[in-house]
Parts: C-alpha cells; structure tokens; sequence
C-alpha cells in the first residue's frame, strides 16, 4: 500500500519540481506511511537535511494531492541504503577522467586489479547516486520550439539572435538572453536546444540544458564525492552546446564563480556554443567577479522587454488554438489588457479559463473571464492617457481619430465621456488638458463627465453598462 501511495507522490512531485532536483534529491529517497506520518528515508545525512531544509512544504503538497489531507512527515537516515548502494572503487589515473555515472544500478561491474607491488594509488568512489552528468540531448524532453514563439516589437531580437546561433550565422558562439521572469526567455533556450539536438551530421552536437542550481547542486556533490575532476571533464570536454538558465544564482557564491568561470572559458576554446539567461543585464549582478561578468558579456547580449498590447493578444489566440478552444475577441483583447508583465501568467490564465469551462460546461464568456482574472496580478491601476484612449477604442469599437472627431453620433459621444470620466479618474491632466488632447473645450469635458456619474449614480441601464466598462481598466 505504501509503496502505491510512495509512488503516486513521486509522480506528482516528477510533474511540479524541476527535473534535476526531482532526480538528485527525491529519487534517492524511500518512504514509510504509518498512522498519518510519512517518514522519508534518506541514503545519507546530506541528503536528509537538504530535503528537510528545502523540499517538505513541495512534499506536503504532493501528499495533500494524493492522499487528502497532509500527513506528518519525518526525514531519517536509513544506512542499509547507503550499504545497498555502495558501489565499487577502481583506481582512476588523473590524466583520464572517466564520465560520471547516474547510478549505481547503471554501474558496469569492476574486474579485479591485478596484484602489484607499485604503491596503491588513491581510490575513487564511482556510481555515486547523486553525482550526476549534466542533462545532453539524449535525455532532454525539450518543452517550446521556435515554431510556437511569438513574435513582437519586444523579442525579435532576441528570437534573431536565437535563430542565428542555430545556424551558426550569428558572429559569436556565445549569447546572453535577459528580461524579466516569464518573458520567453526558457522558451528561447529550449527552442535554441531543440533545434541543435536535431543537427542529423556527422557532428551531432551534445547538448547540455540546465539552470545553475543545478549546476551549483552538482558542483557540490561532485566536491563532496571527491570527484571534482570528472565534473569538470564532463562540461569542460564531453559538451558542445551549455545553455545555463538563470546565471543571478551565482550571485554572493565564489567558488560557484570560479567554477563557472573555468567553464566558460575551456568551452569558448573549444569554439563550442554557449547560452545564458539571466533576469539582470550583467550591469545590475552584484557580488560577482569581474572576470565573470567580462565573460558573459564578451558574446551578444539580447533584452527581451515587456510585450506590447498586440502581441500579447496574438499570444493568446495561438495557445487558445493550440489548446483547441476558440476565444473571442473581447475575452482575448481583456486577458491582453489585465496581464501585462508575464506571459506565463498570461499563458497560465488563459489554461484556467479554457479548463474552468469545460468543467462547467459553459462558454469561454467575459464574465468567466473576470472570474479567473481574480486570481492572476493584473495591470496597474493607474494607467496613463493613452492606455485609456486605447482601452475606449477598443471597447467601443471606434479609432482615435473617430473618438477626436465632431460626430455626435450616440456611441461616439458616449465613447468620448468614458473617457473624459478615465483621464480624470487616473491621471493627474487637468480638465483643461483632458479637453485638448481629444479637441474639446474645458466646459464639454465637465459636462461629459457629470453624464457619466449621473448614470453610475443612478444605476440606470447605461449607468450599469458604464460601470462595467470603467471597471475594467481598474483591478
């Protein structure tokens, strides 16, 4: 029984932690259910206090997930694992690193030494469990390609570049990606290695895909294992493609910088290809050695920045598509206008939509649409002039130079005192202004906005219509 429960948390925690800790730290673990209390037990001490340092709360959830309710959970120590997994030690001449190995159980079987009488050289652990090579082509399950990346004003640079490091046109080997989180900087990274992973010459690039946690943790390992040298020979001599996510993590960690640094520099004289993400521009990294930040801008460096309204509504109509569910134009234009600074988010808030939906059988409706909006950090609520004229263009379906024109039509003067009501609800234009910019008297503008409150204010049909609207540009 335990083992059924053990092993339907571990799929849970495969699917919500990164592939490299779900390996290195929970892999190793087996587990006992008793009474309410989970106890995890652990190979060793290191790795017990790791996971009871950083991963019970990731636990906890996946056990809530399986079995309703949270259980107790204990991490012990259990040295028969530790004497189950020992493997085997052979002499390893320095000039010859041999690779790390995954596992033991992958371990090939040692013949016996033949007896000399030459002084015993120092023996050297291998099949450590949790020393492991850096993920290559082979075992990458690459998530985005370039073909589902879209394009704007804010990223085409960035998806030029990483087109161009593909196919080699790109005058440097070496390319540094940045912008804020849930820009499309893993997407581009991903993309770069599903693309060269498919390279069918005699070539055939390794490909090495990882975050410098990761890298950090093995760097660790690795050390604590003694087998520092078969790390370095592993990223120093058997990859040619290192895309590295989030370099920041470096920050404050020197013989992390170190590390790093000799990496980069044995790969770059091989010619070999690197890729590093970053939420910073190499400027704003503090406690990081110069020679490091030198070296990491010594490629092409790409800023992704915030997308602008269009791409964000293309965003949405093509991960709608590919989810295959159809999003009108007003659920899509107000998903664009609500998320503006992440497009995981916004990715993220489109998939409950569509999910909430099919589970109540309903349409995907504005008024669904506001409800999952509760749950995502939406635009700022003070936005400026123009954000305002474009969210009215929108919503009433007329151009700016419609909205600045004499037509006294009623959807066009209606348009017209929403905004006047906006400018001066979230800007600090004066009346006097406000009339300007859209070619009206300071008199025409009081006048449109008391018709506005008065509606509001008396809750009449367009009062309630009116309310609405405005309370679309505010959260």
């Amino acid at each position: 029984m335990i083992k059924d429960v053990w092993n339907d948390i571990l799929k849970t925690l495969e699917k919500s932690l990164n592939p490299g800790l779900f390996t290195i730290w929970i892999r190793p673990l087996a587990a006992r259910y008793d009474g309410g209390t989970l106890t995890l037990l652990a190979p060793n001490d290191f790795v017990a206090a790791w996971v009871r340092d950083r991963l019970l709360n990731v636990i906890a959830e996946a056990a809530l997930q399986t079995l309703g309710s949270k259980p107790r959970i204990a991490v012990e120590v259990d040295a028969s694992m530790a004497a189950a997994i020992k493997a085997p030690t052979i002499h390893v001449p320095a000039e010859k690193p041999q690779p790390l190995i995954t596992s033991a159980a992958h371990a090939e079987p040692t013949q016996a030494a033949p007896k000399t009488t030459q002084p015993r050289q120092k023996a050297v652990q291998v099949g450590l469990p949790l020393v492991q090579a850096p993920k290559t082509t082979r075992q990458m399950r690459w998530r985005f390609s370039f073909d589902d990346f879209v394009a704007g004003p804010s990223n085409e640079l960035a998806l030029a570049a990483s087109k161009s490091m593909c196919s080699s046109s790109l005058l440097s080997d070496h390319l540094f990606l940045c912008s804020s989180p849930g820009l499309g900087k893993t997407h581009l990274l991903h993309s770069i290695g599903r693309s060269l992973s498919a390279v069918s010459n005699r070539s055939n690039p390794r490909v090495a895909c990882l975050s410098s946690e990761e890298f950090a943790t093995r760097f660790v390992l690795a050390m604590r294992a003694n087998e520092l040298t078969r790390f370095k020979a592993e990223f120093r001599e058997a990859v040619d493609v290192l895309l590295l996510e989030d370099v920041h993590f470096f920050q404050g960690k020197e013989k992390m910088q170190d590390e790093l640094l000799g990496t980069l520099k044995a790969m770059q004289e091989r010619g070999c290809k690197v890729v590093l993400t970053s939420s910073f521009r190499p400027k704003e990294l503090s406690n990081v050695d110069s020679q490091l930040v030198s070296r990491i801008c010594s490629g092409f460096m790409a800023v992704i920045g915030n997308p602008d309204f269009e791409t964000r509504r293309r965003i949405v109509l093509s991960k709608a598509e590919a989810m295959g569910a159809r999003v009108s134009d007003d659920v899509s234009n107000l998903l664009a206008e609500r998320i503006t600074k992440d497009i995981r988010q916004l990715e993220s808030c489109l998939n409950n939509l569509v999910l909430k939906a099919r589970l109540l059988k309903q349409n995907l409706s504005l008024d669904l649409a506001w409800e999952v909006l509760d749950n995502y950090t939406q635009t700022d609520p003070k936005p400026d002039f123009d954000q305002i004229i474009d969210f009215v263009c929108r919503t009433y379906g007329l151009t700016r130079e419609q909205l600045r024109s004499k037509s006294r039509k009623q959807q066009v003067v209606l348009a017209r005192n929403t905004a006047f009501f906006l400018a001066r609800t979230h800007t600090e234009l004066s009346l006097a202004a406000i009339g300007e910019r859209l070619g009206r008297r300071h008199s025409t503008v009081i006048k449109g906005i008391t018709k506005v409150e008065r509606e509001i204010s008396q809750q009449t049909p367009l009062g309630r219509q009116l309310k609405q609207t405005v309370e679309r540009i505010t959260p």
